[in-house]
C-alpha cells in the first residue's frame, strides 16, 4: 500500500486556459479547418483534442491555402513569420501568452535603445526562437554558464538580459548571477521573466520533494515547464517518471515506495491527473491529500480579433 499526494497549484496556468479556450471558440465561430502555427501548448493530449476537431497545426506556409485562418501558438511567433502570413494574405489570430509578449516587447525597447541582448533559453523551443527573430544579431541564446563564458562584446557595449518564461527557477538564477559577476552593468527586466504559473509548480514540488521517495510529473515531453518538474524530482535522486499517460508507468515503479508525490505541467488538463490517481488507486495505492503551497487567481480574458 501507497499513499497518494497530489500537489496544487499544478496543471493548466491561465495563458494555457486563455488559448485552449480562444481555439475552441475559434473552431466554433469560423469552422474547420483552422491553422495553428506550431502546437497551441506543448501537450499532446490537447494537441490530439484539437486534430479531431480539424485543426492543423502547420509552420509550412506555402501549403496553407490563401485567405485561411492562422492562429499564433501560445508560445509566441517570430515576428518574420508574422510578415510571412501577412504576405500569404492569411487572416491571424494571436493566442500568444501575454508573459511571452511581455519579453518580445522588453527584447524590441532594449534594441531599440541600443542594447545587445543575453536571452537565457533553449535555442530550439518556439518562444527562443519567436524572441531572437526580434533581432537576429543583436540577441544571442544561452543555455549555461559555458555559453556565457563564450560570448564577447566590444568594451562599452550596453548589455540586457531576458529570459524563457518557462526554465527552472534554479538554474536561470544560477546563469544570471554567473552572466552578472561576467558583465556588472547588464540591465535586467523591471521583473523576473519566468512565469507566475512556472515558478508556483516548481515551487511546490520543491517544498514537499524530500518527504516522498517517488514523482510523478503529468506533462509531455517537449513541454519545458513539464520537464523542469521532473527534474527536481531526479536531482533530489527521487525516482521520477514524465508521462503523458497512465499506461506510461513501468509495473515496477512504485515497489518499496510508500508515498508519491503527484504534479503536472502548466499545459496539463487535470482529467489527466485525475486518470494516473484512478490508476494508482487500482495498484492498491489510496489516495491522501492535496497540498496547496500556492493560490492561482489570474485570469488573461481575450477577445477574437482578426488581423
Amino acid at each position: 500500500m501507497f499513499n497518494i499526494l497530489i500537489a496544487s497549484p499544478r496543471g493548466y496556468c491561465a495563458w494555457v486556459d486563455r488559448a485552449i479556450g480562444m481555439l475552441d471558440d475559434i473552431l466554433d465561430m469560423y469552422g474547420a479547418p483552422i491553422y495553428v502555427n506550431h502546437e497551441i501548448v506543448h501537450n499532446k493530449f490537447i494537441v490530439n483534442y484539437f486534430e479531431r476537431k480539424w485543426a492543423i497545426f502547420s509552420d509550412d506556409l506555402e501549403s496553407i491555402p490563401t485567405d485561411s485562418i492562422m492562429v499564433f501558438s501560445a508560445h509566441g511567433v517570430a515576428p518574420s513569420f508574422v510578415q510571412a502570413a501577412k504576405d500569404k494574405w492569411l487572416r491571424t489570430i494571436d493566442a500568444s501568452c501575454p508573459l511571452v509578449i511581455k519579453v518580445h516587447n522588453e527584447a524590441k525597447k532594449f534594441i531599440k535603445e541600443w542594447y545587445k541582448i543575453i536571452y537565457i533559453g533553449k535555442k530550439t523551443h518556439q518562444e527562443a526562437i519567436g524572441v531572437r527573430d526580434n533581432d537576429l544579431e543583436n540577441i544571442t541564446v544561452v543555455g549555461n554558464k559555458a555559453d556565457v563564458d563564450s560570448l564577447s562584446f566590444d568594451p562599452g557595449q550596453k548589455l540586457a538580459l531576458l529570459n524563457q518564461t518557462t526554465l527552472s527557477v534554479d538554474d536561470t538564477k544560477e546563469v544570471i548571477a554567473y552572466a552578472l559577476e561576467k558583465y556588472p552593468d547588464i540591465k535586467l527586466p523591471g521583473f523576473s521573466d519566468i512565469c507566475y504559473a512556472t515558478t508556483n509548480r516548481q515551487e511546490a514540488v520543491k517544498e514537499l520533494v524530500k518527504e516522498v521517495e517517488a514523482l510523478i510529473i503529468v506533462g509531455s515531453k517537449n513541454s519545458s515547464n513539464s520537464t523542469k518538474l521532473a527534474l527536481i524530482g531526479e536531482r533530489a535522486s527521487l525516482p521520477s517518471l514524465l508521462i503523458d499517460s497512465p499506461d506510461e508507468i513501468p509495473e515496477d515503479f512504485l515497489k518499496w515506495i510508500e508515498n508519491v508525490w503527484i504534479s503536472s505541467g502548466a499545459s496539463v488538463p487535470d482529467s489527466l491527473v485525475q486518470e494516473v490517481i484512478k490508476y494508482l488507486e487500482s495498484l492498491w495505492g489510496k489516495f491522501m491529500k492535496e497540498i496547496v503551497t500556492a493560490e492561482e487567481k489570474m485570469i488573461f480574458p481575450y477577445k477574437i480579433k482578426l488581423s
